[in-house]
């Protein structure tokens, strides 16, 4: 947990808190001007006496008696630790594995854990010791199936010929940059949505053309006939900055939604897209540079 004050035109503070939901509704309820900054992975509160007022918050939120509880968990692993490689010990339980949404869920569900998106690593405290101790398992086996290795053995036993076949099918209707949405209920034009096949889209415009539905390669698996038409809208991947201003939905897309085509994304997906946007654009950046240094 780290609290950094902020300067310039917006006085205030950075800071990177532990993930507890109920401690997060609290916190918005205590600062409504408090906004969650995505690429820092920091909260910023305004105003010149943020500081002081996030450090009353705090010490108001932590559990009574929260020394004893961190000195019973230290026990408590000393007496049956975690035998882990994803798993350090330090001030704090350290825990660092391949990225897995399985993971995310878990560490989510334990108090007063929090992910440090520097070291890309999350921090538990000992007083939570007894509740990751619990999760551990199914923590480790998501970590151990989303290990490179492991995802490379199991594509290469998926790859069966009618697999290799449908793959050339999504790649070249990948490379049209089409998707088909339902006719009457069509999406927002140039405001990042989600979709079923592509995941986070730009929809630019539609001349109207009718999809070919049934799909018999099944690409476009959320397309019914019985909805009604479906008609050709044109894609682009969005931007990062375009992505940071997108703000969560509160439910996840019922039938309906999927159904036609899109749907507003959930704050998960809407983190990974993220991930994924400024993964693709630092590899722009280096390919431009590698260009431009060449001879």
């Amino acid at each position: 947990m780290t609290i950094r004050p902020v300067g310039g035109d917006k006085p205030g503070i950075e800071a990177r808190l532990p993930y507890d939901r109920a401690m997060m509704q609290r916190l918005m309820a205590a600062f409504p001007r408090a906004r969650w900054r995505e690429a820092e992975g920091v909260w910023f509160i305004p105003g010149t006496t943020a500081e002081r007022r996030l450090t009353r918050f705090l010490a108001d939120q932590l559990p009574d008696g929260a020394d004893h509880a961190d000195a019973k968990g230290r026990d408590a692993h000393e007496f049956d630790p975690i035998e882990s490689r994803y798993l350090e010990v330090a001030d704090e339980l350290l825990v660092r594995t391949p990225y897995s949404r399985t993971v995310v869920e878990q560490m989510h569900a334990i108090p007063w854990s929090w992910w440090d998106a520097e070291t890309k690593t999350w921090h538990v405290p000992f007083r939570s010791y007894d509740e990751l101790w619990r999760r551990w398992p199914e923590i480790e086996a998501a970590a151990r199936r989303n290990e490179p290795e492991e995802r490379r053995k199991r594509r290469e036993a998926e790859w069966t010929p009618e697999r290799q076949r449908r793959a050339a099918l999504l790649a070249a209707e990948r490379r049209r940059h089409r998707y088909p949405v339902l006719a009457g209920d069509p999406p927002p034009l140039e405001l990042p949505v989600m979709t079923e096949r592509f995941g986070m889209l730009v929809f630019t415009g539609t001349d109207g053309e009718i999809a070919d539905i049934p799909d018999p390669a099944g690409i476009y698996a959320h397309a019914d006939p019985a909805a009604g038409d479906y008609v050709w809208v044109r894609w682009r991947r969005p931007s990062l900055e375009e992505l940071i201003g997108v703000w969560p939905a509160r439910a996840e897309a019922g039938p309906a939604e999927q159904t036609r085509g899109w749907w507003q994304p959930t704050r998960e997906e809407l983190r990974q897209a993220r991930r994924t946007a400024r993964i693709r654009e630092r590899l722009q950046e280096r390919r431009r540079v590698d260009a431009e240094a060449a001879p």
